[in-house]
C-alpha cells in the first residue's frame, strides 16, 4: 500500500493507493499536515512506501515523520522516470510538473498528451507519442490574476471566482470577472489549438484546483481528472521502488 503527498502553494493533498487504486484521499492545511499524517499511517497501517512531492514549503520536520512510519521517497530531478526529459534545465523542473508528466506517460504511452493544471498557475505539459518530455508553459491561474489586479491598482477590488460570468460587464466587479474567467479560457483554448495543429491526434487533460470550473467552459474536447498529478506520483513510486 502507497501513500503519496502532494504539497503544493497553498494545501497538501494525500493520496493512498492499493495494488494502483485510489482508496482514500485527503486535503489539509499546511500547518496541520504532520498530525494529520500521523492519523493516515494509524488508520492505514499496511502503507509501506509513501512518496513526497514538494513545491511550497512542507519542512524537513514535517518530511521526516514520514519516515518514522514508511520507507520514504522525495521526488526531485534526480528521481528515476520512465519517460525522456528534454527539458533543457531538468533541475529546475518542477517537481509537480514531472508528476504530471509521469501520468500522462502512463495514461497514453503511445500518443501525444498535453497536460494542463489549473492551479495557483496553470502549467502545460507536453508528452510525445515517443515518451519524451518537451516542456511546455507557465501562466497565472484565476486566484492570481483576481491578487494581480487588487494589488498593482490603487481601486480594483480583491475577488473571489463566480460560477455566473457575462462576457460584457456592466460594473467594475462584473468586468473584472469577465476579464479573469474569459480571458483565461480563452488562453486555454488558444493554446490548445496551437498544440493540435502541431502534434497529431493530441490527448488533452485539465487537472487542478480550477479543473472543474474550467471543464465546462472551454470549447476543445478535454479530460478533467482532479487525481491527476497524484496517480503519477503512485506511478513514479512504482517505478522508484522497483
Amino acid at each position: 500500500m502507497n501513500l503519496v503527498v502532494d504539497c503544493g502553494n497553498t494545501m497538501v493533498k494525500s493520496a493512498i493507493f492499493d495494488s494502483g487504486t485510489l482508496i482514500f484521499y485527503e486535503k489539509i492545511e499546511l500547518s496541520d499536515f504532520s498530525k494529520k499524517v500521523k492519523e493516515v499511517f494509524d488508520g492505514f497501517p499496511e502503507i509501506t512506501t509513501t512518496m513526497v512531492s514538494s513545491v511550497g514549503y512542507l519542512s524537513k520536520k514535517d518530511i521526516a515523520v514520514i519516515s518514522l512510519f514508511s520507507d520514504l521517497y522525495v521526488l526531485d530531478h534526480t528521481s528515476k522516470i520512465p519517460f525522456k526529459n528534454l527539458y533543457a534545465t531538468p533541475e529546475t523542473l518542477g517537481v509537480d510538473r514531472i508528476a504530471l508528466a509521469a501520468s500522462a506517460f502512463y495514461h497514453n504511452p503511445r500518443g501525444n498528451t498535453l497536460v494542463i493544471d489549473a492551479g495557483t498557475c496553470v502549467t502545460y505539459d507536453m508528452i510525445t507519442d515517443h515518451g519524451a518530455y518537451l516542456g511546455g508553459a507557465i501562466s497565472p491561474g484565476i486566484s492570481m490574476r483576481y491578487t494581480a489586479m487588487h494589488e498593482h491598482t490603487s481601486g480594483l477590488p480583491l475577488l473571489k471566482i463566480e460560477n455566473s460570468i457575462d462576457l460584457i460587464g456592466d460594473s467594475t466587479e462584473t468586468s473584472m470577472h469577465s476579464g479573469v474567467v474569459n480571458g483565461i479560457c480563452n488562453e486555454i483554448d488558444g493554446v490548445i489549438y496551437q498544440y493540435t495543429s502541431r502534434f497529431k491526434d493530441l490527448t488533452v487533460i485539465l487537472t487542478g484546483g480550477d479543473a472543474q470550473f474550467l471543464a465546462k467552459r472551454l470549447k476543445n474536447t478535454i479530460f478533467a481528472n482532479s487525481k491527476f498529478l497524484l496517480e503519477g506520483l503512485n506511478y513514479l513510486l512504482e517505478y522508484n521502488k522497483r
